[in-house]
């Protein structure tokens, strides 16, 4: 799909601001991709990038074993960035000097341009600048046929460049919001210096999804789609069924881990109201007996996941034709399984249907595998899907089973839910709910005493978590209100039986994760 675009490729050297420099410059309607360090480069550069961007990264360049650079990527003649280490790895590979800072230099820093040309070609000249630093080293002596454009206090060559070559490099990192005009940085790089056009937007992301789904799947082929009323599975779906029609199914699962009155609003809003072929199937007490008992949370995933896979696979194999399954694969699961360390380490399992394609023989479909979270949401905008299903807040595969601590009985799974329906319902009605990124209560398997009435308790613990983000890579607990928090326990408390306490998360990502299990 993205062959109609101009691509920037991002070389990734470890930064943790890697995916942030894909998203500024995916905002900027341009097309990028995130590649290893290391990955081959013919077959990067037979694709006739327009530019490419060598990230940051936490080795110094004088580290055995850090990541080197292919030099044939300083010679392929279109205009390269170099970012934080990306800039001192130029600036190694060319023949200059790298070595430690006197000043370690981790947070804001004035920036002052002593030449607006290049990428600082959209900044004033002589102007200071509020930019972010990352760096432990410094470059100290520039390569042959380099000129310094911006220093700053203890960075002597903050930016630097090379007309001639093509090359320029910023030790500064113009994709975080710290950096007041990094995207004026980026903005030079992309349109004043590559000449790229930008044409990746929502509309012919759509356009594109559409008409690759309809030539991929032949005439007397099937799609099935496991739909979870979230919003990457809804824009999946409604991509192939704008592509194919009737000839796409989707398998709805009611597993009994669902929100309050969440299978009836899917069944309503998908089915009855956007006409997606829509199978709904009640499985709650075979997912409640296979769970009863089971208090382990890595044990509770692979039971659902299991569950899943039978249930959905009985549905499946109903469906004549069926060879392909459509799954809501994200860009960040695509850069993870590539990263330049291999794939991270395992926090927990993740739910999905997996196992499904070979056991049963179908082609994958993952008409989103090159879009980041937001890009999904405006996809689904342009596809007119309704803003409400669009801006729900992100609901985990095995829903209720990780949110409720312990033994799942169908008496802890109400009370959550009543817990949980109290809360969303609160930050919507006093307009909250979009201001946080995602919300829930968990029911915790914590007795404490307490007194009701004229009479002694001894019951359950609900704790609220709620957080800021952009792509729930990292979180921040959301500053809610004093009195809005004590508006939800108390109707918590009052409203939900087995329920006494009421304790808010403000507990960050990382160390932290969003869900508790």
């Amino acid at each position: 799909m993205s062959r109609a675009h101009d691509l920037v490729v991002i070389l990734d050297f470890g930064s943790q601001y890697t995916q942030l420099i894909a998203r500024r410059i995916r905002e900027a309607s341009v097309y990028c991709e995130i590649h290893p360090y290391n990955a081959p480069f013919e077959a990067i550069a037979a694709r006739g990038p327009k530019a490419v961007i060598l990230s940051g990264g936490p080795s110094s360049v004088y580290d055995e074993g850090a990541p080197a650079l292919d030099r044939r990527w300083l010679e392929v003649g279109v205009p390269i960035l170099g970012v934080c280490y990306g800039l001192q790895l130029i600036a190694h590979v060319l023949g200059g000097k790298v070595e430690p800072a006197n000043h370690h230099e981790y947070g804001a820093a004035d920036l002052r341009v002593l030449s607006n040309e290049g990428v600082l070609a959209r900044l004033a000249p002589r102007e200071t600048t509020r930019v972010w630093m990352s760096h432990a080293d410094r470059l100290v002596s520039l390569p042959s046929g380099f000129k310094v454009i911006a220093e700053s206090d203890n960075c002597p060559f903050a930016a630097v460049a090379n007309e001639t070559k093509r090359i320029w490099g910023v030790q500064f990192h113009p994709e975080v919001e710290h950096s007041a005009q990094g995207r004026d940085v980026l903005a030079a790089f992309l349109f004043d210096l590559a000449k790229v056009d930008p044409t990746w937007t929502p509309g012919s992301f759509v356009s594109e999804a559409i008409e690759a789904i309809a030539n991929r799947v032949p005439a007397d082929a099937h799609v099935i789609c496991g739909l979870s009323g979230g919003v990457d599975s809804t824009v999946a779906a409604v991509l192939c069924h704008r592509a194919l029609g009737k000839r796409l199914t989707c398998i709805f699962v009611d597993n009994g881990l669902l929100r309050l009155g969440e299978f009836d609003q899917v069944r309503r809003s998908l089915g009855d109201e956007m006409g997606l072929p829509l199978i709904a199937v009640d499985a709650r007490a075979r997912f409640l007996t296979a769970l009863s008992g089971e208090t382990d949370p890595e044990r509770k995933r692979k039971i659902i996941g299991r569950v899943f896979i039978e249930v959905f696979e009985a549905e499946a194999l109903k469906i004549k034709g069926a060879r392909f399954l459509v799954q809501g694969t994200l860009y960040p699961d695509v850069i993870e399984s590539v990263s330049h360390k291999g794939p991270s380490v395992v926090i927990k399992s993740h739910h999905n249907v997996g196992g499904l394609p070979e056991r049963m023989n179908l082609q994958l479909i993952e008409p989103l595998r090159e879009l980041f979270k937001d890009e999904v949401r405006a996809a689904g905008k342009a596809l007119d899907i309704p803003a409400p299903l669009l801006g729900r807040h992100p609901f985990p595969g095995p829903g209720l089973g990780i949110r409720c601590l312990g033994d799942l009985t169908e008496t802890r799974l109400d009370a959550l839910r009543k817990a949980d329906h109290i809360f969303i319902e609160e930050l919507r009605t006093s307009g909250l709910y979009d201001q946080v990124w995602q919300a829930f209560a968990a029911l915790l398997p914590v007795r404490s005493v307490g007194v009701m009435g004229d009479g002694r308790t001894y019951e359950e613990t609900v704790a609220l978590r709620a957080v800021t983000s952009v792509d729930g890579m990292t979180a921040d607990w959301a500053k809610l209100p004093h009195d809005f928090l004590a508006r939800v326990s108390g109707r918590i408390i009052s409203e939900v039986r087995g329920v006494n306490r009421v304790v808010y998360d403000i507990s960050t990502k990382p160390p932290a994760t969003i869900e508790w299990e």
